[in-house]
């Protein structure tokens, strides 16, 4: 088949930047443009000064329709607007990874729904869509650390996760707990038990294990935190996250890591380890590592991904792969930092 050709649309940030580096030697991909409003006519490697020597790729003022996937590389909420402002041919596929599609209230679009892109969840129906609405970052791992459990009906009725991002997961533009004089030698919390990624993490466990999401009087958040406890900490290195995780469970860990082994079987970025994990085996990748300890009646879990990739524009690609029927790691046999 033909390449697939590709348009950005917000690709001087951190995630259209980590798009921009995996699709440039993707070796099914031709990007038609990277569209960016305050870098127009610019060298993408003025902005992604790693890219120097590898593209000669400049940004677009414009956008066109003669592609064949569009990426939505924006703030939360622009998205929306984008699209209510501009038609798309209806064979132009979408995968938007901001929030704005993620949540079942809020998929539709031209008629059709966007689907909600955790391949290790909805594969089939991501390989049928037209359009994807890509998971957070924190969505990401904390799910894949308890989807296995969901398909069993296993969770219980409280989830306690400690979750620690590093400072990439703030975007690009500075802020005052995301610049370097703050941010390094510091440790802090935000969101206490209320970040907005409880939602779409307590509608794909609810996907799973019917009745996990509670019903009643409250919105999707209020009820997604009668179930999930989580803390969010803001870490004082670049990439990544690790989500701590522990509830009750009747299995021994043999069980568990039987369960997991299974679940994970057939998908080639999600791997179950029985030593112990740390962050840099991710960085850079595209990667899901989860370990798993038995201690009394609580299951541990430990999930690690990269925030930019496999929490983002690494799983934006791996989504593109499903759509358009290529092998699904095409693009994405990313090495990790090391030491």
């Amino acid at each position: 088949m033909d390449n697939v050709k590709v348009g950005i649309i917000g690709s001087a940030g951190y995630t259209g930047g980590e798009l921009l580096r995996i699709l440039i030697n993707h070796p099914h991909a031709d990007i038609v443009f990277a569209h960016s409003a305050s870098n127009a006519g610019k060298q993408v490697s003025d902005v992604h000064t790693d890219l120097l020597g590898d593209t000669d790729l400049r940004f677009a003022e414009t956008y066109h329709s003669e592609i064949d996937v569009l990426f939505l590389c924006v703030g939360h909420g622009d998205a929306r607007k984008f699209l209510d402002a501009n038609t798309f041919s209806p064979h132009i596929k979408i995968i938007d990874l901001s929030q704005d599609y993620r949540l079942q209230a809020n998929t539709a679009y031209q008629g059709r729904a966007f689907v909600y892109g955790l391949p290790e969840l909805n594969r089939e129906a991501i390989r049928s869509a037209r359009y994807i609405a890509n998971p957070g970052c924190f969505a990401t791992g904390i799910q894949l650390a308890l989807l296995p459990l969901a398909a069993k009906g296993l969770l219980s009725d409280q989830i306690h996760i400690n979750a620690t991002t590093g400072s990439t997961g703030a975007g690009q533009k500075p802020s005052a707990t995301s610049h370097f004089s703050w941010r390094s030698n510091n440790l802090s919390i935000y969101k206490a038990f209320e970040h907005q990624h409880l939602q779409e993490i307590s509608e794909s466990l609810d996907q799973l294990q019917p009745g996990f999401l509670p019903g009643g009087e409250g919105t999707l958040l209020q009820r997604a935190m009668a179930r999930i406890n989580i803390i969010p900490q803001r870490g004082n290195f670049p990439r990544g996250i690790l989500s701590a995780i522990y509830l009750d469970s009747t299995l021994n860990e043999d069980e568990a890591y039987a369960l997991y082994e299974s679940f994970y079987a057939e998908h080639p970025f999600t791997h179950v380890s029985k030593a112990n994990i740390d962050l840099k085996q991710v960085v850079n990748t595209n990667k899901c590592l989860l370990h798993l300890e038995k201690h009394g009646d609580k299951l541990f879990i430990i999930s690690i991904v990269d925030n930019l990739l496999k929490g983002a524009s690494g799983q934006s690609v791996q989504n593109m792969n499903l759509l358009f029927d290529l092998e699904e790691r095409a693009g994405l046999r990313l090495k990790s930092v090391g030491f």
